[in-house]
Formats: C-alpha cells, sequence, structure tokens
C-alpha cells in the first residue's frame, strides 16, 4: 500500500495525477494496489500530533490490507510529519519507503509573515522539531528518497530540501525547473515517485552525491 501525504494550506486533491499513475504499470495497464490519500486538517498546529495521526492511518491501511509494510510519500510538510512518524514515533518499522518532495528537512525562511501559524514556525532552521529530526536515529529501518528542486521558491534556500543525516539511508535527487506546487503532478517528479517505490535502484549510504534527474525547457 501507498499512502500519499499533502503539504500546508493543501489538501488531498493535490495527488489525484499521482495517484492515478500509481494505480496503472508503466505500460497503462490497471493494477491492484492501494493508494490512499490522506486530509489533515488545517486547523493543525503540531508536527508531532500530526505524525500520531499519521501513525494511526498507517496502521489502519495495514489492517485493511493485511500488509506488513507501506510506502509513504509526502509533499512539503506533509514530508516532514512522515519523517517524524518513522525517526521519532518507531514508524520505521511499518514504513519502508518514505518519498519526500519538496520537504522542509532542515528548515526553510521563506514567507515571514506566515510565522503567526505554529506548525509555519515549526518549520523553520533551528526550531524544536528540526532540531529534534537532526538527533541520532541509529538502526531507522525505513529508506529514503528526499526530491528537491532548483527552482523551489518556497524551499529557502532550495537545498533545504535535500535529505542529509548520517543514520539514514538517502537517496537525494536534484529536478530543474518544476515550482514547488508543480512537484505533486509534473511527469518527471512522478516517474522518479514510481521508480523510488518499485525498488529498481539501489539506496545510497549516509553522504552520497545528489543525483540529478530530468531539465525541464
Amino acid at each position: 500500500p501507498i499512502v500519499l501525504l499533502h503539504g500546508f494550506a493543501d489538501n488531498r486533491s493535490v495527488f489525484v495525477l499521482l495517484r492515478r499513475a500509481l494505480l496503472r504499470d508503466a505500460d497503462g495497464t490497471a493494477r491492484r494496489r492501494t493508494v490512499v490519500s490522506l486530509n489533515y486538517s488545517p486547523l493543525t498546529c503540531d508536527i508531532r500530533a500530526a505524525a500520531e495521526s499519521l501513525g494511526r492511518h498507517v496502521e489502519e491501511v495495514r489492517r485493511r490490507t493485511g500488509a506488513d509494510r507501506v510506502d509513504v510519500v509526502g509533499h512539503s510538510l506533509g514530508g516532514l510529519i512522515a519523517r517524524y512518524h518513522v525517526q521519532r514515533l518507531g514508524g520505521d518499522a511499518v514504513v519502508r519507503t518514505l518519498v519526500t518532495l519538496g520537504t522542509p528537512h532542515s528548515g526553510t525562511r521563506v514567507a515571514r509573515p506566515a510565522d503567526v501559524h505554529p506548525i509555519v514556525r515549526q518549520m523553520r532552521p533551528g526550531s524544536p522539531v528540526i532540531e529534534e529530526l537532526g538527533r541520532p536515529a541509529p538502526g531507522c529501518r525505513t529508506r529514503f528518497v528526499a526530491v528537491r528542486s532548483d527552482l523551489d521558491q518556497i524551499m529557502v534556500p532550495t537545498s533545504t530540501a535535500r535529505l542529509d543525516h548520517p543514520d539514514l539511508r538517502v537517496e537525494n535527487v536534484l529536478v530543474t525547473g518544476i515550482g514547488h506546487l508543480a512537484l505533486p503532478v509534473h511527469p518527471t517528479v512522478t516517474s522518479l515517485v514510481r521508480e523510488a517505490l518499485a525498488g529498481t535502484r539501489a539506496y545510497e549510504a549516509p553522504g552520497a552525491p545528489e543525483r540529478a534527474a530530468g531539465t525541464v525547457a
């Protein structure tokens, strides 16, 4: 099963095209697979609480499908919530692969007026949540693919969407010419997500170089 988690001030409709693609094989043939797009409340004020809620949803998906593990794709804040679930709440026992799209792994400095929302403050560099995610995570079983774009104006700097942690197995992927809101719907990113979840590439050891994928004219 695949669980899709949207970003801040968004909803699950952002994944309509990606969900449709994941329900089909590369040749367009329909595939029997469970793909669940979750909504979380725009009133959510704490990443930790959202991560706990994600854990309950994941357990429900596992119970309903009989699967031991799930894959998760998170866009922006959704990726940070999923990472917290994996690293800090034991979610690595049930999340096989986590793909993040434009997620502020080391915090973003964009749009200071948005700080009125507490969850935005948690996405700032140096926030308690960001510092917590930087702590040791020995033995983490989840594999990570962190996709970032050089044209992402929400991730400031754009390198914040890289995931660099000495205890995590991560493949960082750079795409070019794709804006933040387009990441969940762009064909290049869709192909990357399909590839990541198919497990066709080896996952890199900590400190591996970033991979470039796709250029948009």
